[in-house]
């Protein structure tokens, strides 16, 4: 039995097991010389690929089984998608701290490694500081097979018919990396059906698509408040992230003092980004190896906690409103539905951030473990759920699902990145597919709270507190 027996073996199980983001088992690389070994650890700078293994042999591939209907009589009537934009180049802060690493491992490294000749005499610092997490060719191909791959799962919801009667509706952060990816989603439709004659809208919502930059206490108590990211710090001074900066200093036979935290991030980054744009496998994926990576996830995983998740309770609540607009637009196609109209709105494809998505996710509760992330319990933590490199790759996606399945019995199906979730403490859940008045239940204090503008008021009266 051959590798390739192997691979159609795994594939087959991906695609049979359901939902299974925390699984350690990604073998692609095993096989594949042009993925590097530490791919899975590349947090929110992750290809999709690395997410669901079975698109890398085929990038329509879609997985059916896992989206039965509850039972034969059940419609999808309704589908909201908040996607993440696609694979971008790095920010310009990013490539600032690239250029000062590639300069040390230009002047002062040495050693006769094939690798870091490489660096020294091929490779070449093509990243720019006016790139500035601009979307990439890859990022225009994530969104367009996404679109793609979305129209086989609900062909009834995305179809040509819905998109050319107006009931697909287009909304993106007034970033290019996001307006760009909402363009390509929009071409992965019309290319799909040939569609020549009609330009379709899109609408810029960062009210929406941003809510962060909008939310005064997040601002102020969390995004421009050094000490929020302590424990981030405090991890990066820490034993297990200066024993990786000493194997890079080692590796490329260079003083310790040399290799800063900002040095091992810029090293790590550059792997991600040249195989996330490039599908190379970069010589400085060589400068570490599994343990590394690990540490490394871990360090950009408490920033996102701390920063976007589960680490301050406004983090979450910042997200109100792109909470209130999920749900204000099932109750306006279940309320539709059950009067027999027509539902005018059938699909919402909502493009934003990464750090739209986490905040949001944090609010329903995915991802959440008995402990906080900190810099002392990295070594209790590695079977944590709350894990970027499975929640947010580039073109992460939610997907809600409103199904009528006839006398009132309406349910709602989320997935994450394709794959059916669970909304996180609700039981009795028939196939994972609850019904929509017991998640609405589930969720009714934030319902009937969770005001964007309450919450987002820098100082809250003794009584709101």
């Amino acid at each position: 039995m051959g590798i390739t027996f192997w691979k159609v073996l795994f594939v087959h199980f991906t695609t049979i097991s359901g939902f299974s983001c925390c699984s350690r088992n990604d073998v692609n690389s095993e096989w594949d010389p042009n993925i590097p070994a530490i791919a899975k650890y590349f947090t929110t700078k992750g290809r999709y690929e690395e997410v669901n293994p079975y698109l890398i042999e085929d990038i329509l591939a879609v997985n059916r089984s896992v989206l039965q209907p509850p039972s034969a009589q059940c419609r999808q009537i309704h589908l909201t998608a908040i996607i993440r934009h696609g694979t971008r180049y790095p920010t310009s802060k990013n490539v600032k701290k690239m250029q000062k690493l590639y300069e040390l491992v230009k002047s002062s490294a040495s050693g006769k490694e094939s690798w870091l000749r490489e660096i020294q005499t091929q490779w070449t610092m093509w990243y720019t500081e006016d790139m500035d997490g601009r979307l990439v060719q890859k990022g225009v191909s994530d969104h367009k097979h996404l679109a793609v791959r979305l129209s086989k799962l609900f062909p009834s919801l995305i179809s040509e018919e819905k998109l050319r009667g107006g009931f697909i509706q287009f909304i993106t952060s007034s970033k290019h990396r996001c307006v760009n990816s909402t363009l390509s989603f929009k071409a992965g439709l019309t290319e799909l059906w040939a569609i020549t004659d009609k330009e379709f809208d899109h609408s810029v919502n960062d009210a929406l698509m941003r809510f962060f930059d909008q939310c005064t206490r997040f601002v102020e108590e969390v995004d421009n408040n050094p000490s929020a990211l302590s424990e981030m710090d405090k991890f990066k001074q820490g034993p297990e992230m200066r024993r990786v900066q000493q194997k890079i200093a080692d590796r490329l036979n260079v003083s310790y003092i040399k290799i800063t935290d900002d040095m091992a991030e810029a090293a790590f980054y550059l792997c991600a980004y040249e195989f996330a744009i490039k599908t190379v496998n970069s010589p400085w994926c060589r400068l570490f190896d599994e343990v590394d990576a690990q540490v490394m996830e871990y360090a950009n995983d408490l920033k996102q906690f701390w920063k976007r998740g589960y680490g301050y309770d406004i983090n979450s609540k910042s997200s109100c409103i792109l909470f209130h607009d999920v749900f204000s637009r099932l109750d306006k196609a279940a309320n539709a539905s059950k009067s027999g109209q027509q539902v005018t709105e059938a699909v919402t494809v909502q493009i934003g951030h990464a750090e739209t998505l986490l905040p949001l996710l944090t609010l329903l509760g995915f991802f959440e473990d008995s402990d906080a992330l900190t810099s002392t319990n990295y070594a209790t933590q590695t079977q944590r759920s709350f894990r970027t490199s499975h929640m947010l790759p580039y073109a992460a996606n939610l997907v809600l699902v409103l199904y009528d399945c006839g006398g009132g019995d309406l349910r709602l199906q989320p997935l994450l990145n394709e794959k059916p979730v669970t909304f996180p403490g609700l039981t009795d859940q028939r196939a994972s597919i609850p019904l929509y008045e017991d998640v609405r239940e589930h969720y009714r204090e934030l319902l009937q709270g969770c005001d964007f503008e309450a919450e987002c008021q820098l100082f809250k009266s003794p009584a709101e507190v």
